[in-house]
């Protein structure tokens, strides 16, 4: 397989035993890779994706991936740049998407946290703001080196990373042009445009919704996301069923058990304080109930990932100890290219420099006024931030960026905390203030530890240096830190979180949970019940991690990621023979690569335009269809789904 042909067969499957990986750079190979010219454009990307995903998150308490937008960008402006006599290589492309890309998780744990101070009346200030934030994300970036080796390089083949394995396909396929191109920007303007129907001009819904018969309450819905479908495709029927299975349960078991229990209730059941549960749509019963089930599921299923961890976590560190010794003895033996990572000590100290700086700087959690309570907030984030950067490295390379149940792990984190600062009688405003910046710094860093990893995918797929990628994530994190909390901050000001234009979902989930905690009033039966589920699940041999994350999140988002996964599945049993098999597999990628890309270009486009005009984009509405507007949905996600498959099955299928 020569680098003109591309990404190999073995970039999606297992590396027989005594045999290597071989990238689309070789190790011995030394290309222009950490340049001031990446850096900076991935700066300049990083900081303007960063502040949309702000807006994106407090509108609808989610944020996009920005790896494959901010690594399209950059090939195009790298070929603008080629025509004037600059010539850049595909890693320095590489290194660009990796600093660009860490401003999404930063904005991702800022949005889902920080905003929950305002609506206290407790606002922070740019600095405190900032501080939290370089915190989170640095401890991310360090906590999860010394995983690289195991989870990115050990476990190729069998965690597949979606979002890394599609971005290196879209650096690949920009590079060497040809068919593989036409594939990736076939996918890309195929994206770009259902995300300009269901969001810009919102000609057509952007979900469908039915609901079910005989069973009270039960409802099943679909996205119209190209993206969701693309991603569902690079992850394969087996974690796609099995997540949306979770989301099956939430939708068509747990809801209809709900509202059948509280249809007696003549009053509002906690959490839910205005409306009785015979009063309530089936989404408001998700909300209100299935999401703290849902929590508890993610917590257990990442403490069950993080027990089978540990011998990775240990050989890890046994790695890098044997690297420090070789380098206090002055060998030059220290590997590949390929294969060095940031050394041992600079972690370490790393990770306690940051440590002392939460503790003794005040400014940083700044409504504990005394030392002792700031101390055990920073341990509390040591402690949590560590469990937590090995379970996002990990979730991620299932079930991808997106679906990253951050909000998940931070509710966790937020849940012991709180319990702690109950213990010590830590219950008022500053307590409440102090539970939520540990969330914030946690969130952060689980968030970046996701982004981390898949970066550090898409480099070990090109034959990137791991060590410049890993600066390249902290130069990230510092350079957008400050922008995203401006954004915030702006936002704030222009628009008031909580109000019918920034909802905030997710702080204010956040909010609702310190305060149950510190008043003893969270409903702990519902999280019990998601303990029960990962518990089930893990007697029964079925993953509990991905199994969670589709109790958590909606099943509407589920359902195209199981269609996308559906595809794969039949694209794969109808050829021939293994080669035609493979063949159709890196097409699909490919495709649904492009997919993932274009929507999430076009929807940074949509927030941007968004935070210019102060509103989002009103579009013709789809009034037009009446009664059959999610018939029409339905049609443009059957061709969308119809050009996929053609596209993945070739001439021959």
């Amino acid at each position: 397989m020569t680098r003109k042909e591309g990404l190999s067969r073995q970039a999606y499957e297992p590396i027989p035993e005594g045999q290597t990986y071989e990238p689309y750079v070789s190790e011995s190979e030394s290309l222009a890779e950490f340049t001031l010219k990446a850096t900076i454009a991935g700066i300049l990307f990083g900081i303007t994706f960063g502040a949309a995903n702000a807006y994106l998150g407090l509108k609808a308490g989610l944020t996009i991936s920005t790896s494959i937008p901010v690594a399209v960008l950059t090939v195009a402006a790298f070929r603008l740049l080629s025509q004037v006599g600059v010539k850049s290589s595909i890693l320095e492309a590489n290194i660009s998407q990796t600093v660009g890309s860490a401003s999404s998780s930063v904005a991702s744990g800022v949005i889902f946290t920080l905003p929950a101070l305002f609506l206290w009346g407790l606002d922070p200030d740019l600095l405190q703001m900032t501080l939290l934030a370089m915190c989170g994300g640095l401890l991310g970036v360090l906590f999860m080196v010394p995983l690289r080796a195991f989870l990115i390089k050990g476990e190729h083949g069998r965690l597949p990373y979606p979002e890394g394995t599609a971005c290196a396909e879209v650096l690949v396929a920009s590079e060497i042009g040809g068919s593989k191109a036409k594939n990736v920007f076939r996918g890309l303007a195929a994206g770009a445009f259902f995300k300009f129907l269901v969001s810009w001009i919102k000609v057509i819904p952007d979900e469908m919704h039915i609901r079910v018969p005989f069973i009270r309450k039960a409802e099943l819905g679909c996205e119209a996301s190209a993206a969701l479908f693309g991603v569902g495709y690079i992850l394969g029927p087996r974690i796609a069923a099995i997540m949306v299975g979770g989301g099956l349960l939430s939708w068509l078991v747990i809801i209809p058990i709900i509202a059948w229990w509280g249809e007696g209730l003549t009053t509002p059941f906690y959490p839910e304080t205005v409306q009785t549960i015979s009063e309530m749509e089936p989404g408001r019963i998700w909300t209100r109930y299935v999401r703290y089930i849902g929590a508890g599921a993610v917590a257990t299923g990442g403490l069950i990932t993080l027990i089978r961890s540990i011998p990775t976590m240990i050989e890890s560190f046994r790695v890098g100890a044997r690297q420090l010794r070789r380098r206090l003895q002055n060998s030059n033996d220290i590997g590949p290219r390929t294969e060095r990572d940031l050394p041992l000590p600079v972690i370490g100290i790393g990770a306690l420099i940051l440590v002392a700086v939460m503790a003794f700087v005040p400014a940083v959690f700044a409504n504990l006024e005394s030392f002792g309570p700031r101390l055990a907030a920073a341990v509390l984030v040591a402690i949590a931030a560590f469990f937590f950067v090995t379970v996002s490295s990990r979730i991620v390379g299932l079930v991808g960026v997106t679906s990253n149940p951050t909000s998940g792990m931070t509710i966790a984190t937020l849940l012991a905390t709180s319990a702690i600062f109950l213990a010590f009688g830590w219950t008022g405003d500053a307590g409440k203030a102090g539970a939520l910046t540990v969330g914030c710094v946690v969130a952060i860093a689980a968030s970046i530890a996701g982004d981390t990893s898949q970066d550090l995918k898409s480099g070990f797929l090109l034959g990137a240096t791991p060590r410049r990628q890993q600066v390249g994530e902290l130069i990230g994190v510092l350079s957008s830190a400050a922008f995203v909390c401006m954004a915030v901050l702006l936002l704030d000001d222009t628009y008031g979180f909580g109000t019918e234009e920034l909802p905030a979902p997710q702080a204010t989930l956040m909010k609702v949970v310190i305060e149950g905690v510190l008043q003893n009033s969270l409903p702990w039966g519902l999280v019990g019940i998601g303990v029960g589920i990962a518990l089930v699940c893990e007697l029964f041999k079925i993953p509990s991690l991905p199994f969670a994350v589709g109790v958590y999140l909606p099943v509407a988002t589920m359902v195209p990621v199981f269609f996308g996964g559906l595809l794969r599945w039949n694209a794969e049993r109808l050829a021939a023979d293994e080669d035609e098999r493979s063949s159709r597999r890196e097409r699909g990628v490919l495709f649904g690569s492009g997919l993932v890309g274009g929507e999430g270009l076009l929807g940074v486009g949509i927030a941007l335009v968004a935070a210019r005009l102060g509103r989002a984009p009103r579009g013709i509405g789809y009034e037009w269809a009446g009664d059959y507007a999610q018939v029409v949905t339905a049609l443009a996600f059957g061709l969308l789904a119809f050009i996929f498959w053609r596209l993945c099955v070739g001439k021959k299928g």
